[in-house]
């Protein structure tokens, strides 16, 4: 049952009337079936919303998603995902009616700030349970209907559910008079690794296969890196004589050259994607297929993840190691996944080095079987720490979506 509307939200739709151009329609169809529309205010918060509907439609596999981005946001620069992503309409009453006529969706989760009251409102008046979580105190009003008093408190109390990560936020929500029960503090959702499992007799049968051999993997290696984790494992193999590298080429193109490069440098080498099969003498296993890195993961204590030592690369995701118990070594450059490199190296469970020699150095040293397993488990620390944040998020979506379907 919607709320009775203010007199400032009667006037404001009457001041931001309009319909959006044609550049703002949908381009796509709608999904058949139940929807959930995520609206996220900034980029930085994508790829863990995405990360969150992927483990929604674990619980409830039926249910398709729809992504919004702000009006005017850039969506080139967004990460490209599985899931439609287009822009909210600008901010006018005509065009969020459009909106929610072709999209109907069955439930509504807004993330962080930039509030727009026209297609919040008129959701809510439809009986489409909305959740803000992250929330801040952020509206974007139609120019020319700032002055209007009470806008605010209508667009947040049209909320079932409003999760704020400060305290601070709580209170100043609260006191513009939303009711109090529904709000509350959590922290911020976390990305969470989530690696396919692995058929137990092949992961079985490699471990045999390296009898007890200490193995280190460099992964997503570019070729301009390749001296580098050469030239750290022969380091690394005058302390270690029985040391195996598994190598991953970040480029499948590079895999046969670097295997005569390899044979040239006296380093016996092996190519898992040709011949999957390990001797008593391999030095180096070459691999280039990505999928196989479950396996390789789950085999080597610790990973050096490549594309991090020469500038300009960017690095990968380093989260699918962490949840498999690698203890991880990366480079300096490692800028497109910043904020989780931080909170890893400051939590002990990544180590940063610059060159070959810290590289091998590291190796070494976090081949002891105690160093790698305390390394581990700060790991797994912070990959699971978001999991009871998510979690209680998808038991509010389940109950918003079985009470609706039972209404």
């Amino acid at each position: 049952m919607s709320k009775p509307r203010s007199l400032s939200m009667a006037a404001y739709r009457v001041l931001s009337w309009g319909v959006s151009g044609s550049a703002n329609q949908p381009q796509i169809p709608r999904p058949e079936g139940e929807l959930i529309w995520v609206h996220i205010n900034a980029q930085n918060r994508q790829r863990a919303m995405v990360d969150f509907c992927l483990r929604l439609q674990q619980a409830h596999p039926t249910l398709n998603v729809l992504l919004t981005a702000p009006p005017g946001e850039d969506l080139q620069r967004w990460e490209q995902v599985d899931y439609p992503l287009i822009n909210l309409p600008q901010e006018q009453s005509g065009a969020a009616r459009a909106f929610l006529d072709y999209w109907h969706p069955e439930i509504g989760l807004w993330v962080g700030g930039g509030l727009m009251p026209n297609v919040i409102t008129r959701a809510e008046e439809r009986g489409i349970p909305l959740i803000l979580i992250e929330a801040e105190i952020n509206i974007n009003v139609a120019r020319g209907a700032k002055w209007l008093p009470d806008i605010t408190r209508v667009t947040f109390d049209c909320f079932k559910s409003i999760l704020a990560t400060t305290s601070l936020t709580v209170r100043t929500i609260r006191r513009l008079g939303v009711t109090s029960g529904k709000v509350a503090e959590a922290p911020p959702l976390q990305v969470s690794a989530n690696p396919r499992p692995w058929p137990e007799d092949e992961l079985i049968e490699t471990n045999h296969a390296l009898a007890g051999r200490p193995v280190w993997l460099a992964a997503y290696v570019l070729d301009k890196e390749f001296i580098s984790v050469l030239s750290a494992h022969r380091q690394a193999l005058r302390m270690l004589p029985r040391l195996t590298l598994v190598l991953h080429v970040a480029d499948m193109a590079e895999a046969e050259p670097l295997h005569r490069r390899l044979e040239a440098m006296d380093l016996r080498c092996t190519s898992w994607d040709d011949v999957g099969r390990i001797e008593d003498t391999t030095q180096v296993v070459l691999t280039s297929t990505p999928e196989d890195l479950g396996l390789w993961h789950r085999v080597s204590p610790v990973t050096f993840i490549g594309s991090s030592l020469e500038r300009g690369a960017g690095c990968h995701d380093p989260l699918a190691a962490v949840a498999l118990g690698s203890a991880l070594i990366h480079g300096p450059y490692v800028h497109q996944h910043q904020q989780i490199f931080d909170q890893l190296d400051q939590a002990g469970a990544a180590r940063t080095v610059r060159s070959a020699t810290e590289l091998g150095d590291a190796v070494v040293e976090l081949l002891s079987p105690d160093r790698a397993a305390d390394m581990a488990l700060a790991g797994w620390e912070i990959v699971s720490e978001g999991a009871p944040q998510a979690d209680q998020l998808i038991d509010m979506v389940q109950d918003c979506l079985d009470q609706r379907s039972a209404d």
